[in-house]
């Protein structure tokens, strides 16, 4: 890595990133990210806030400045400031911050009516600034807001701005396409004019991803010579937000044979803190960091990973501290689900895995998500089914739950060959259907257990939609458990309790043989 070329990443989550709508990150978060993207992700440097904005943007600027000087990071913070000769310089300088992004105009259209200047005063204006800076002991980057219209529409204003900070104590000069207008061919266009006519300037590419292409531009960029890029986590930013930084990384070290100083495994982490921070929820399928990037769902695709990992590529999940995973639905097939056996250390019988795949597509189905965390789950819910014998079984129900009305069901029992039908009203819809089911077994003059604990639940980490488990107890001489799993706990309940009286069913067939035979009564099994 020593022979390349590096390139700068300033990342602009705590500024530009912060000017999302409805995104506004208090003091102590903006600590937290700012370490995360200076200690674990090491950015070359951050830009925290604009000059002048508020009590609570002052607060966390000097949060962040006090402790990158105990860490030796402050030439690596920066802030925003305008040309507004001493104000933005004096609120930096209270700070405790030490480098100055200048805002200039980089289009004779906003120069014009905007702020309504020559040029030759414009420059003058910033000279005075600059020099104002650098006595107060700061270091000074140029913004050139609007620069990708200018080079569209007013070229000569643009290149003689340039031309006028050349000669100014300006580390770097960093070109913005603010509106997210330009596309890759016009970037490598005026790149390599830019950087051709003043060889020697340090010019950052700062783009935004209106026409969603600010990755393909950056990607540009850093081939047409720029020297640094700017980014935000997760792509934050106003309208449609800034170029991301976990894809910028992921493509300038994948397409091109420049250096980074980012640590890619960290991406991730900082990626779902700033998540939380930011109120905003990563889109699934958003590349590196979504949930679904690195998780196969066709069955197809875990099959060929399996042999010699045929659908691999270089944008490896490990990269970015995640793990692959393989997906389960309707499409997943026995591939899929082995995978997922494979990391439980689960081995299932060619006729089990079987079962569990059709419960799976059966889910899948319904258009319900099943993850790694609900295939235990599923698992001991196929092979307890498989080992109780179904004598009786739900044949049918009508559910009614209504304000102000008691629940209600219509119950339709198959008992062997015969059907028994009764309803009832209770005290929620699984009460209402235990009060049917009980009338039905008084009819047949058989004895239901004692439910003694009830309990609902879904898998570990709480991030499934496919399914709820109920678990029941049953005191029937002895203590015994039933499972049920459905995407609706009543009807989960019910699929418990349908065990229960199978389970029963094959006790009570039990004892009268064990009784006959030997005279004496059979203890049940704990199930």
């Amino acid at each position: 890595m020593s022979g390349q070329k590096k390139i700068e990443i300033m990342d602009t989550t705590l500024r530009d990133g912060e000017q999302t709508s409805g995104v506004s990150f208090l003091p102590s978060e903006k600590l937290q990210i700012a370490k995360l993207l200076l200690e674990e992700l090491k950015v070359d440097r951050i830009e925290v806030a604009s000059a002048r904005v508020s009590e609570g943007e002052l607060e966390g600027v000097k949060k962040i400045t006090h402790w990158a000087k105990e860490k030796k990071f402050l030439n690596r913070v920066e802030v925003l400031g305008f040309v507004d000769t001493p104000k933005s310089v004096d609120w930096i300088v209270e700070a405790g911050a030490k480098v100055l992004n200048l805002l200039t105009k980089g289009s004779l259209n906003h120069l014009t009516h905007q702020l309504k200047k020559t040029p030759e005063e414009h420059f003058q204006e910033i000279e005075q600034c600059i020099t104002y800076a650098v006595s107060h002991g700061l270091e000074v980057n140029v913004y050139l807001e609007d620069w990708s219209n200018g080079m569209r529409n007013s070229r000569d204003y643009t290149l003689s701005l340039i031309r006028c900070l050349s000669l100014l104590p300006v580390r770097r000069i960093m070109l913005p396409d603010t509106l997210g207008l330009v596309q890759p061919e016009e970037v490598k266009g005026f790149l390599e004019l830019i950087t051709v006519t003043f060889p020697t300037i340090h010019f950052d590419f700062h783009a935004h991803n209106d026409y969603d292409l600010s990755v393909a531009n950056v990607l540009q960029a850093v081939k047409s010579g720029a020297k640094g890029i700017h980014t935000t986590v997760n792509g934050l930013g106003e309208r449609t937000g800034n170029a991301p930084l976990e894809s910028v990384v992921a493509v300038i070290k994948d397409f091109t044979d420049f250096s980074l100083s980012v640590k890619e495994n960290k991406i991730y982490r900082i990626s779902k803190l700033v998540e939380q921070f930011s109120g905003l929820h990563i889109p699934a399928n958003k590349p590196v960091v979504g949930e679904n990037v690195f998780t196969q769902t066709a069955g197809i695709h875990a099959d060929g990973d399996n042999k010699k990992n045929l659908y691999f590529s270089d944008l490896l999940p490990e990269r970015f501290g995640r793990t692959r995973k393989y997906a389960l639905g309707k499409t997943s097939g026995k591939a899929n689900i082995l995978k997922n056996l494979q990391e439980l250390g689960i081995s299932l019988e060619p006729d089990e895995l079987a079962r569990v795949t059709q419960r799976i597509i059966e889910l899948g189905d319904k258009k319900e998500r099943v993850t790694t965390e609900d295939l235990p789950y599923i698992i001991a819910d196929v092979l307890q089914n498989n080992s109780i014998k179904n004598d009786i079984s739900i044949d049918g129900y009508h559910m009614v739950h209504s304000k102000g009305l008691k629940p209600s069901v219509q119950l339709r029992m198959k008992v062997y060959d015969e059907f028994y039908e009764q309803n009832a009203s209770g005290d929620g819809q699984y009460d209402s259907f235990m009060k049917a089911l009980k009338k039905i077994y008084r009819g047949l003059r058989k004895e239901l257990p004692k439910l003694t604990d009830f309990h609902i639940s879904i898998p570990p980490g709480g991030k499934t939609d496919a399914f709820v488990e109920c678990v029941i107890t049953w005191d029937y001489g002895k203590i015994f458990k039933t499972k049920g799993l459905d995407s609706d706990q009543t009807i989960a309940a019910m699929k418990a309790t349908e065990k229960m009286l199978n389970i029963i069913e094959q006790l009570n067939k039990t004892k009268s043989v064990k009784k006959n035979t030997y005279g004496n009564e059979y203890s049940p099994i704990t199930w």
